[in-house]
C-alpha cells in the first residue's frame, strides 16, 4: 500500500507542528546525505521514498539549495560542482589539498606583526591561520567558522567575527547583513581566493559570496589573491571582480606561464609558488 502524502501545509505551533518539524528536519538530513552520497537525485524517487507529496520534496530542495548544501536541476537535486555549484567545504576541502598548504603558507610569510587581516570562507585561507604565530600580534576579521574556530585560543591574535546569517553549507556568514558588518573596519591587508577565474575576472556561484567578498575589497588597504591552478580551468556564475582589482596573486606553478605574464602586463603582481 502506498504511503500517505504529508499534507502540503505543515503546521507550525503545538505538539503536532513540533513533531512535523522534527520529521521535516530528519527528511531533508536524509536528503542532503543522499545528494552527497549519489551525487543525484530525483524528486520523484524522493517523494515515494520519505513518503510525502513533490512539493513537499521541491520545498525540502529550496530550501536545502538556500543553504548550498545542493543545486537543484529539472526533476530531481545534484551534489555535483558547476558553474551554478562549487560543493560543500568538505568537497573544497579535498580538493587539490597538497597544493592548498604550500600557497598558504607562501600567503602567511607575507604577513607583518601588527597588522590587521581579513579572510574569507575559503579553505586555502583557513590554512593560512596555522603559520599566523610566526606574525603575532594579529587582528583578523574575517566571516569563516572555521577559521573563528581555529583561532578562538591563540592569545597574540584579536579575533573579530563578522557574523550574519550562518550558511552551514560554506560554514560562514553571508549576505547582506555581513557585507554590512565588513564595512565597520578598514584592514591593512585582504587575503581571499575564488571559484572561478575566466578572462581575467573571477567568478563565484552564489551572490551572497560576492556580495561580502566585495565587501571585503572595499575594506581593505592591499588585496591578495590566493588560487591553485585549477581555478583558472572552471566557470562560475556570478561575476566578483577582474583580476586587476588585486595587488597580488598566489598561485602555483600549475598555472600556465602565458596567463602569468598577461596578468603581469596589467599591473598586477604575481607570486608563483612550487608544487614540490
Amino acid at each position: 500500500m502506498e504511503p500517505t502524502p504529508e499534507p502540503d501545509v505543515e503546521p507550525a505551533h503545538g505538539p503536532a507542528g513540533t513533531d512535523r518539524a522534527d520529521a521535516r528536519d530528519a527528511r531533508r538530513r536524509l536528503i542532503r546525505e543522499a545528494v552527497i552520497s549519489h551525487g543525484l537525485v530525483r524528486s520523484a524517487d524522493l517523494a515515494a521514498e520519505h513518503g510525502v507529496s513533490l512539493m513537499t520534496i521541491h520545498r525540502d530542495l529550496d530550501h536545502l539549495q538556500a543553504q548550498g548544501w545542493l543545486r537543484k536541476t529539472r526533476g530531481g537535486a545534484t551534489g555535483m560542482s558547476s558553474a551554478h555549484f562549487h560543493g560543500t567545504v568538505a568537497d573544497r576541502g579535498n580538493a587539490m589539498p597538497q597544493t592548498k598548504r604550500q600557497l598558504a603558507r607562501a600567503a602567511a610569510r607575507l604577513l607583518a606583526p601588527g597588522q590587521s587581516v581579513l579572510l574569507d570562507d575559503s579553505t586555502t585561507c583557513a590554512q593560512m591561520t596555522r603559520h599566523f604565530r610566526e606574525s603575532t600580534p594579529l587582528t583578523v576579521i574575517t566571516n569563516s567558522l572555521p577559521v573563528l574556530q581555529l583561532l578562538s585560543k591563540e592569545q597574540d591574535i584579536h579575533l573579530i567575527s563578522l557574523g550574519g546569517t550562518y550558511f552551514p553549507a560554506y560554514e560562514a556568514y553571508m549576505g547582506l547583513q555581513t557585507a554590512d558588518n565588513v564595512e565597520r573596519f578598514r584592514a591593512d591587508v585582504l587575503f581571499m581566493s575564488t571559484t572561478a577565474v575566466t578572462k581575467g575576472r573571477l567568478y563565484h556561484t552564489s551572490p551572497e559570496t560576492v556580495q561580502v567578498k566585495r565587501a571585503m575589497m572595499a575594506a581593505a588597504a592591499r588585496r591578495v589573491l590566493v588560487a591553485d591552478h585549477t581555478k583558472f580551468l572552471r566557470d562560475g556564475l556570478y561575476a566578483l571582480a577582474p583580476l586587476t582589482d588585486f595587488d597580488l596573486v598566489v598561485v602555483d606553478d600549475g598555472v600556465p606561464a602565458e596567463e602569468i605574464r598577461a596578468i603581469r602586463s596589467k599591473g598586477t603582481d604575481v607570486l608563483v609558488v612550487p608544487r614540490s
